[in-house]
């Protein structure tokens, strides 16, 4: 009892100030920007398209075409994903070369590229230009969305790694809302200004380059891929805050004497490793769920929920913020308890209450003319599902992604799961107005179905991986994999020993040394 007292207070130890400011300005530079323009396009969309058709009918002689303009506009808002998906493919390539950090680093100037394209093309009247800007703002978003939480599962020490990996899921909300608020029309949402709500995408970019170059590498990326150990221990004084770092250094060493003749995996060997079978199926799972549950659908109906509940037109756009604001507060509860609940309850909870919300939310559009109540509580209904799907579903899954794979294997497990993210998104874009054009709103109980079915797969299948190593995460699933990782690549990494001449005392007095201390 006085082990689980004492917790919150070793948990707060570990939150020094560079581990604070790594995932401040790493998830400004990376998720806030995929938050931000995931939201940004939608306040500008009417005068986007009066500038197609100007400079359609300047380049043609005519008016574009109405299907032709719809096409553009769905091409400008689906390349996003596509970029996310050509970006997801060169993180391991990139990554392998240069390191998490510098990964980070480099995609700015994707940001800084497409921020630039984009402002621009009002003033130079190419529409390409933005089309081309959006399919580049893509790329940075699918790097950013592997790189990041790599890097911020690999700095924090396992204690903290979930409410340090929450913050991914945080800033993705905060740019949403960031998106919202700048595209109201006292802001940046006019027709003479809205090309700066794509040139204030630079900012951000700006600030992470010129403020992560002072934070250290990923310590173990140093000690198993650089093989530094003298750069690990000093990355990991400066994240951990103390001079003594023996402890957790040996917890490392203890897997990288198990991993270093291991050369990183490639997506068919991951695909094809026994011992990594339910890892990768849970996460493309809780990926595909994550994308699938129904919250871009959610987008497409508040607009008129929120008219049909009598809340003037010139209104709504500010009403709309609420919901980016109950998103970042969902989230932020999320970063604050997942250390004490841990990453399953708020998974299958929030799959759960998505499930119900969903149900009560098609009641309510089916009977919202039959009492002048009932478009309201329609509104309580969609503000219940976002906070439902940010308390867990919105942020768990990047952190399960950096947490049931080994060192080896995460670059490639991290292409696995953007691939899913990023054609479960463009899927929702080009099948959604065809499910809600036939079933109206009964669409939602596809959703709701999604939601239930990713909840109960996660019930039998997720363990709980709060406070535990990346090895103790192995060995969770190893019983569901009939495969033991660490015990196999244990007798690999003691042959090589012995063919290359040394002892293999080595390795096991260091293990020997981590297990008295994990007893300790």
């Amino acid at each position: 009892m006085s082990g689980v007292e004492r917790m919150p207070e070793a948990a707060t130890q570990n939150w020094s100030c560079s581990l604070i400011v790594a995932s401040l300005v790493g998830a400004l530079g990376s998720s806030f920007l995929y938050g931000y323009n995931l939201s940004v396009v939608n306040a500008p969309t009417p005068y986007i398209k009066a500038f197609y058709n100007e400079t359609w009918e300047r380049k043609h002689g005519h008016p574009i075409d109405p299907n032709t303009l719809t096409l553009l506009w769905s091409v400008t808002v689906s390349i996003f994903a596509i970029g996310g998906l050509v970006g997801t493919l060169l993180v391991k390539l990139i990554g392998k070369f240069l390191g998490r950090k510098y990964t980070l680093l480099v995609n700015n100037g994707f940001a800084i590229s497409a921020a630039l394209l984009m402002a621009c093309s009002l003033p130079a009247g190419a529409l390409e230009m933005l089309i081309v800007g959006r399919f580049i703002m893509g790329v940075d978003g699918g790097i950013a969305l592997s790189a990041l939480p790599m890097y911020l599962s690999e700095i924090s020490p396992k204690e903290i790694r979930g409410s340090l990996g929450q913050v991914t899921a945080i800033f993705i909300c905060i740019g949403v809302f960031t998106g919202q608020l700048l595209g109201l029309p006292e802001l940046l949402g006019k027709e003479s200004t809205w090309p700066y709500l794509f040139g204030v995408i630079a900012i951000p970019a700006l600030v992470q380059l010129v403020s992560l170059p002072f934070l250290p590498e990923s310590p173990r990326y140093l000690l198993f891929e650089k093989h530094d150990q003298a750069g690990a221990e000093k990355a990991f004084r400066t994240f951990l805050g103390k001079e003594d770092v023996s402890r957790e250094l040996e917890e490392v060493l203890a897997e990288g004497r198990v991993q270093r003749h291991i050369q990183l995996v490639s997506v068919l060997e991951l695909l094809r490793t026994p011992s990594a079978r339910w890892q990768l199926i849970t996460v493309v799972v809780t990926m595909g769920c994550y994308q699938l549950c129904g919250l871009n659908a959610i987008w497409f109906y508040t607009n008129s929920i929120f008219g049909k509940a009598g809340i003037p037109p010139e209104k709504i756009p500010y009403i709309t913020l609420s919901t980016g604001g109950i998103e970042t507060l969902a989230a932020i509860v999320s970063g604050l308890v997942i250390e004490r609940l841990g990453r399953r309850p708020l998974l299958i909870g929030g799959f759960g209450l998505m499930t119900l919300f969903f149900g009560i939310l098609t009641v309510t559009l089916t009977l919202q003319d039959h009492a002048p109540w009932v478009p309201y509580l329609s509104i309580a209904c969609i503000l219940a599902i976002i906070a439902s799907f940010c308390s867990g579903p919105g942020g768990v899954p990047f952190i399960l992604t950096g947490e049931f794979f080994q060192q080896s294997q995460r670059p490639a497990a991290f292409i696995v799961a953007g691939t899913v993210n990023w054609l479960s998104n463009f899927m929702v874009g080009l099948l959604f107005p065809f499910i809600q054009k036939s079933l109206d709103t009964y669409c939602f109980l596809v959703f709701a179905a999604i939601c239930f079915a990713g909840a109960v797969y996660l019930y039998f299948v997720l363990p709980e991986t709060k406070n535990r190593t990346y090895a103790e995460i192995s060995q969770a699933f190893a019983k569901r994999n009939k495969a033991h990782p660490s015990e196999e690549k244990m007798d690999s990494a003691v042959t090589d020993d012995k063919t290359n001449g040394r002892p293999e005392t080595d390795s096991s007095s260091t293990l020997d040394n981590y297990v008295k201390n994990r007893i300790v």
